[in-house]
């Protein structure tokens, strides 16, 4: 089964595309990536959603215009990727841009919004699209994420001593995995986020991140400032459990740092680097992991990779590519492993990761220029996948 997944992360640099093909053998399913790319938001698009990322109130207006114009966008990548791969997909699936995840008092989630209107997906490609991925999750009763746990558990969730890994995007979060465990994930903290917001405005605009880490590479870590954001509560929180920019953002770094005009960039960036690996690391350790594979943005960041690795000597770090999967397309492939999921009848989520109270077929599905497409659903529930060439 041919299927197309596409995300904008926390980081909402740009759109992830992965062309995918299904097979499925017995409870083994077989992912062949046909082809990865990655379309930046064009510049206004990107300016408009910076301007309404939390804590900046928007108005419905806002919000109408960012779901046509990102929902555009994901059409115009997913149609590049379709010629750019000669890829006609039976099913496109669109995670959207996330703008909002509201966690109440009591650290549960109540409501996540994705931007990014299918419809205009559907009717451009002519091709069925799965949308609006977390909300049932939510829904019942669980965190909406992180719901890449699906493809962590079968790619290594077999293992006899427990593993994990780790997704450094915007916001890091980590699967934990192991025939001796019950699955589990959660959002850890702050990955790219802080870091990213950082550069960002200390460069007033002109640097979106911190290319291969040289910023931070070149600082000295503060270590008062870093016990400063390691006391955040919810850290001590107990998974599951989610995060975002609703609490790590530009007025969070001021509130501990003090104002842009004060900063030493350098060592600011050194100290969140570190405040990124000292958190992950404190997670593996708090489950004693053998290995730890890390996708995302982070993993291209080799002074953060260094730091994972010096940081945690009992345990291997490695690249997910080490599972054969590319580290850039990994969330892509997971949506487009969840919309195989769905249309197959099968639940798209792990319950004990997200904390939903139980299974759930995830996504509203839009007609393609035709009627619903939607196979037969008696297909044997996988245990393992596969990433083939």
């Amino acid at each position: 089964m041919r299927i197309l997944g596409m995300i904008s992360g926390t980081s909402y640099d740009g759109i992830d595309v992965a062309c995918c093909e299904f097979t499925q053998t017995g409870d083994v399913i077989e992912v062949k990536q046909v082809g990865f790319s990655s379309f930046e938001y064009s510049k206004d698009l990107h300016e408009l959603i910076a301007q309404s990322m939390p804590p900046r109130p928007v108005d419905m207006e806002r919000v109408c215009v960012l779901d046509t114009l990102i929902g555009q966008a994901f059409s115009k990548a997913a149609q590049s990727a379709m010629r750019e791969f000669d890829f006609e997909p039976e099913l496109i699936v669109s995670h959207g841009q996330t703008l909002f995840h509201w966690i109440d008092e009591n650290h549960k989630a109540k409501g996540t919004l994705q931007l990014g209107e299918a419809s205009w997906i559907a009717e451009e490609t002519g091709v069925q699209v799965l949308s609006n991925i977390r909300a049932r999750d939510v829904a019942a009763g669980g965190h909406g994420a992180p719901l890449v746990s699906i493809l962590d558990q079968l790619l290594f969730g077999h293992g006899e001593k427990p593993e994990g890994a780790v997704n450094l995007g915007g916001i890091s979060n980590i699967t934990i995995a192991g025939k001796s465990i019950v699955p589990m994930a959660y959002d850890i903290g702050p990955a790219n986020g802080l870091l990213d917001a950082a550069i960002f405005a200390h460069s007033e605009g002109k640097f979106s991140f911190d290319a291969n880490g040289r910023l931070a590479a070149a600082g000295t870590v503060d270590p008062n400032l870093l016990q400063k954001f390691l006391d955040e509560p919810y850290y001590a929180l107990p998974a599951p459990k989610s995060t975002g920019k609703e609490l790590f953002h530009l007025p969070y770094i001021i509130a501990h740092a003090g104002p842009v005009s004060s900063w030493k960039i350098e060592n600011l960036m050194a100290t969140l680097l570190e405040l990124t690996v000292e958190t992950v690391a404190r997670e593996v350790e708090k489950y004693s992991l053998s290995k730890l594979y890390v996708a995302g943005g982070g993993s291209a960041n080799p002074v953060m990779m260094k730091r994972l690795q010096d940081r945690l000597p009992n345990c291997g770090v490695f690249s997910i590519a080490e599972l054969g999967v590319d580290p850039r397309a990994k969330e892509s492939i997971a949506f487009a492993l969840i919309g195989y999921l769905t249309l197959h009848g099968l639940p798209g989520q792990i319950p004990s990761c997200t904390g939903a109270s139980g299974g759930r077929l995830l996504g509203s599905l839009i007609p393609g220029k035709g009627p619903l497409q939607v196979p037969d659903a008696s297909l044997t529930a996988p245990t393992k996948i596969r990433i083939v060439k």
